[in-house]
């Protein structure tokens, strides 16, 4: 089964899934596009599957009919998903369409009129309603058993873990509260739980996703879950506490920079907690006037101060974000606000988009959009500086001994992970000599040796 391309291939990187089918047990296949959000939803609609008898495809040609889980957030993925979809139809014929685009049945059956259903993001029922009715189950109870982890769409050793759904920001560039609504968090003893066994079936790391990771808890109003001996209110810090102590790497993803976020800080200089020193925060930009024409809940001139707090207490933290060049109004004298802001920041890892409009999104009204080739040159600029930043950044770890994740193996080298790089989107470490015994989940001692721009080399600390 191919799908979206480049970064987040679920799919391709499927390390889990395989095709165990007995006779006369129904296929379905899943394409799985978009963010980390979105593969936890197909990890869970396929886990409903699998313990209702059914196969999981890894082609076309076997499935009796295929899931497209699409993305929604730009015009370019909205895109990628009608192509997604196309694909699955000329391929399989059969396609049940869910995801964020889902919410726009009219726009999908538009282009695509023959595919069975439609459903919006996280509806897990509808979406096992339509697999019902195109295929109906055939369950064997003494052979379908679900397998304690559930069905995974990454490699054995990491898993994403998402603690609430939906967003209560109004960013007027985002349709996401739309298409997922507003905050809805787990309760606290459910994602432990489902942590627990993960890292009891062998992950080596959990990535913990939400679309706001630091507001977790506020619509629960921060209650009180009975986990174990002790009872664990639903807040970010007190949840992050207890993750690091099940024995895997924890790392947060998409954290807004509120005050309470200081709270974290300890946790990751604790050498005796699992919570890795890296924070994910999605600044988008440095410029109070664009901050404010995005609807954003913060300000440069603030951020820098928490990010100088933040590494006074833990010195080798990580910090890693995505901006946009090019939003509408942008002048030259903001742009070069946000590289300055960048220079002093100085982050580890970064990311930049450059502005487009999103059907739905208050952004596209704004006046003065900026054209495409000034967007392009800022986008340029940005990426050059922040490179430099890498680099220098990088090279000052030649030397230094970590410990690093394996992710693969193959006949040139092991591809490993330090505690600054996320899967899919930061760099990656590499060991060209004396890696053949290693395997993906290992955790190995190295010694930096080599730097680029984006990745290291090391050898195996003996």
């Amino acid at each position: 089964m191919t799908a979206n391309p480049p970064n987040l291939r679920p799919d391709l990187a499927n390390a889990t899934v395989r095709e165990d089918a007995r006779a006369g047990q129904p296929k379905i296949g899943m394409v799985s596009l978009g963010c980390p959000k979105a593969l936890v939803d197909s990890e869970r609609i396929l886990t409903r599957l699998r313990a209702e008898g059914y196969a999981i495809s890894p082609d076309y040609a076997g499935a009796e009919a295929v899931i497209v889980n699409t993305c929604g957030f730009l015009d370019s993925a909205k895109a990628e998903s009608l192509d997604a979809i196309g694909e699955a139809l000329n391929e399989n014929g059969r396609v049940i369409v869910t995801g964020c685009l889902g919410a726009e049945e009219d726009y999908i059956r538009g282009t695509h009129p023959s595919v069975l259903a439609v459903t919006g993001p996280h509806q897990y029922e509808q979406v096992l309603d339509a697999v019902h009715t195109a295929v109906p189950p055939a369950p064997d109870p003494f052979i379908d058993l679900l397998p304690a982890t559930g069905v995974s769409l990454t490699p054995r050793h990491y898993s994403y873990l998402k603690i609430s759904e939906g967003c209560n920001h109004k960013c007027k560039f985002c349709i996401i509260p739309d298409m997922r609504g507003k905050l809805a968090s787990r309760p606290a003893h459910a994602i432990l739980r489902e942590a627990e066994k993960l890292v009891d079936a062998g992950v080596r790391e959990l990535l913990v996703i939400s679309q706001d990771t630091s507001a977790y808890g506020l619509d629960r109003r921060y209650d009180e879950n009975p986990w174990k001996d002790r009872s664990v209110r639903s807040h970010i810090t007190d949840l992050t506490r207890e993750l690091g102590q099940l024995g895997a790497w924890v790392r947060l993803h998409y954290v807004y920079p509120y005050p309470h976020v200081r709270e974290l800080i300890p946790l990751m200089a604790d050498a005796e907690n699992g919570v890795l020193p890296y924070l994910d925060i999605p600044f988008q930009h440095a410029h109070p006037d664009v901050l404010k024409r995005m609807a954003r809940p913060a300000a440069g001139s603030k951020t820098l101060e928490e990010i100088e707090a933040w590494r006074a207490i833990c010195p080798d933290i990580t910090l890693r974000s995505t901006f946009i060049v090019g939003y509408p109004g942008e002048t030259e004298a903001e742009f070069q606000t946000l590289l300055d802001w960048l220079d002093e920041a100085q982050l580890d890892r970064v990311g930049c988009f450059q502005y487009e409009n999103v059907d739905g999104a208050r952004s596209n009204a704004l006046p003065d959009h900026v054209p495409a080739d000034i967007k392009q040159d800022r986008w340029n600029r940005f990426m050059e500086k922040a490179q430099t930043i890498s680099a220098a950044k990088l090279a000052a770890k030649v030397g230094h001994r970590m410990q690093v994740l394996v992710d693969d193996v193959d006949g040139e080298a092991a591809t490993c992970r330090t505690i600054s790089d996320a899967p899919e989107i930061d760099g990656n470490l590499f060991i060209d000599e004396d890696f053949e015994d290693l395997k993906p989940g290992d955790l190995v001692e190295v010694i930096v040796d080599e730097a680029g721009e984006y990745d290291l080399w090391g050898k195996r600390a003996r």
